[in-house]
């Protein structure tokens, strides 16, 4: 190498080493936050037995999705959410006895002034990650009804939200699920049921679907 190509190596890697020997950076895409799977159902342990299947009392919507004309009735929506979730645990866990919202709605109402009607029961606060204690009156009120209705557990929808994840063109249904022995008023399971589509309803199926993985 000639002492000038040797001058300008030398040169060139001052010059490399000035700007921290650093390659210039391209931006690269945020990945997809990674969310926590589903736990499965626990149907095992639950195999004969009567369990409550409580109405749904939440559910929302981000602003992004644009969802406000499909939602928008909450009674009717509510009732929608129901009949789904309540169609395909009937389908999919057919080992347990769901004894379903429309069901306790009618043991509440038979037993007025004694059990809290199902919608009215204060059952979203349950969507609380670390809660393990029912607290009352609710936790009064789930073991009067649930114990009129013939069993002792609870699944609870605790709360239907619908996001618009980073990176997606649909929309993510979580669906708090929450398993309560309503005689000790303690929660034994939880999960967050997720599933995509472009619309709430096929979000919400297979956000279902999900806890009951093996199962086509």
């Amino acid at each position: 190498m000639t002492k000038l190509l040797q001058r300008k190596y030398f040169l060139l890697l001052l010059a490399t080493l000035s700007c921290g020997g650093k390659k210039p950076s391209t931006q690269q895409p945020t990945p997809e936050e990674k969310l926590p799977p589903t736990a499965p159902l626990p149907t095992a342990g639950l195999a004969g037995q009567r369990v409550a299947l409580t109405p749904l009392t939440l559910v929302g919507a981000e602003d992004t999705l644009r969802w406000d004309s499909l939602i928008a009735n909450r009674r009717v929506t509510l009732d929608k959410s129901d009949s789904i979730i309540g169609t395909l645990l009937t389908a999919r866990a057919p080992e347990v006895t769901w004894v379903g919202p429309a069901e306790l709605r009618r043991t509440a109402h038979r037993a007025a002034g004694v059990a809290t009607p199902p919608d009215q029961l204060g059952t979203a606060f349950l969507r609380g990650g670390q809660l393990v204690d029912v607290p009352d009156p609710l936790r009064y009120q789930l073991r009067t009804l649930v114990g009129l209705a013939g069993g002792r557990y609870a699944l609870i929808p605790a709360g239907l939200v619908f996001r618009r994840r980073p990176g997606r063109t649909d929309a993510t249904a979580e669906l708090s699920m929450v398993m309560v022995d309503t005689r000790v008023g303690k929660v034994g399971w939880r999960t967050i049921a997720r599933g995509d589509g472009d619309d709430p309803w096929t979000a919400l199926t297979r956000a279902v679907k999900s806890l009951t993985p093996g199962v086509p």
